[in-house]
């Protein structure tokens, strides 16, 4: 295959046919398309985008180049969620469980860090011996046996779009509607589900800057979704300011575990029952009471237990305050309220301290991070601690604080809001 030409064709505005697109990801799979030219393809759609018929292609022929799960019949809807990734964005990690509890089967396949968001397999991987490696026949067991299993693409399941995930994270090709869509759904197509609920993130820590364009996203991921046979509704929500109070892999593990609790931040909560709510036969009024006794928890644990985590040193490691080398904090200089707290550069910042990868095979620190973040709105008197910092060296954490000092403002008059999740597209 003469692939320079394919890519000529995509930067020049044309339009690939389905048998071309499927030739590609067949190709580079099969390593007979090298990173180099991939990336260069990447771009070009990046730059170009993709039709509707395109992006179906691309996405079919990306959840073809694994299996497609197969499960028992069985009265329980197969589920899932995904996130166009955020700054703290754990939810992932409250609502498998969760959904586990109220009766659904839920086969969640993750993807890690992409730019500054967090990834769920890379908090996952911060907690001792949990494995996110499952062979497709061990997942399906699992999710019959518990109802919940959390891994990774493998070369069973969707392992072109593990491979382009990982590829797209260092090219700057993350923010395209068609690619996002094709990763997406790939994985989520390759789990065999009933229905699926979508969190569209826009803002300034969003692959999508303007509600507009999260809009756009979410009605392609759902109208493709119908195509192939999978209910699917999108929550739009704002990611200007970090989700809960922590970010940085284990320390969103321990937020996590305190929302399973019914200890969690408002916020947090808030999306969590959204997508219970926004799922077939989901309901919220369950599932705060899933949180509320503790069987979420209880759930969580059975599933770490299941993929090999040690669950004494878990809960051992969840009883300390601080795991880094070093911790400093950020203090508010003036009394009034919080007006911004920028996810962006909260972010980048984490991700400069080693909480996220610059480049493919940066090695992830799950220790680093920002907790006790306040948000806006809230009140604070000068000298309140507005974050705290979590870095392995002391030059770090001062470099660290100094920028964590630009994401915040404080003003005097109490700041409006549009609300969290400002539109459900279905």
């Amino acid at each position: 295959m003469n692939f320079l030409s394919f890519i000529e064709q995509k930067r020049d505005g044309g339009e690939l046919s389905p048998e071309v697109i499927g030739e590609l990801i067949v190709a580079y799979s099969g390593n007979t398309i090298p990173d180099y030219q991939m990336a260069a393809f990447l771009m070009a759609v990046n730059l170009q985008g993709m039709s509707g018929n395109e992006t179906r292609a691309l996405t079919l022929a990306m959840r073809d180049s694994g299996e497609v799960l197969q499960f028992p019949k069985d009265d329980r809807l197969i589920v899932d969620k995904h996130s166009t990734g955020g700054v703290g964005d754990k939810v992932s990690l409250v609502l498998a469980p969760l959904l586990a509890c109220l009766g659904y089967r839920v086969p969640m396949v993750s993807g890690r860090g992409l730019g500054i968001t967090g990834g769920t397999l890379d908090k996952l991987e911060s907690i001792s011996g949990f494995s996110t490696h499952l062979s497709a026949e061990r997942l399906v067991a699992q999710v019959q046996s518990i109802g919940v299993a959390m891994g990774g693409q493998t070369s069973e399941i969707a392992p072109a779009d593990q491979r382009l995930y990982a590829l797209r994270d260092v090219t700057g090709t993350v923010p395209s509607i068609p690619l996002i869509t094709a990763s997406i759904l790939s994985k989520k197509l390759a789990e065999g589900l009933d229905a699926l609920v979508m969190d569209v993130k826009y803002g300034r820590a969003a692959f999508m800057r303007e509600r507009d364009e999260a809009r756009a996203l979410a009605e392609t991921i759902v109208a493709l979704a119908a195509e192939c046979g999978v209910q699917c509704r999108a929550l739009l929500s704002d990611m200007d300011t970090p989700l809960g109070r922590t970010v940085g892999n284990w320390l969103e593990v321990k937020e996590s575990v305190a929302c399973l609790e019914g200890n969690g931040p408002a916020d947090l909560e808030e999306i969590t029952i959204a997508c219970v709510d926004n799922l077939p036969g989901g309901d919220a009024d369950k599932a705060r009471e899933e949180l509320a006794s503790g069987r979420a928890r209880e759930k969580f644990n059975e599933l770490l237990v299941a993929q090999g985590a040690d669950i004494k040193a878990f809960e051992s490691k969840l009883n300390k305050d601080v795991t880094a080398p070093v911790t400093s904090e950020l203090r508010a200089d003036q009394d009034g309220y919080v007006h911004r707290c920028d996810a962006r550069i909260i972010g980048e910042l984490v991700r400069d301290l080693g909480g996220g990868r610059q480049k493919m095979d940066d090695l992830i620190q799950s220790e680093v991070g920002i907790d006790h973040i306040v948000k806006p709105g809230e009140p604070v008197e000068k000298s309140a601690v507005l974050a705290r910092v979590h870095a392995v060296s002391d030059s770090d954490a001062k470099i660290a604080l100094r920028r964590l000092a630009e994401a915040f403002e404080i003003s005097a008059d109490l700041p409006t809001s549009d609300g969290l999740i400002t539109e459900v597209v279905s």
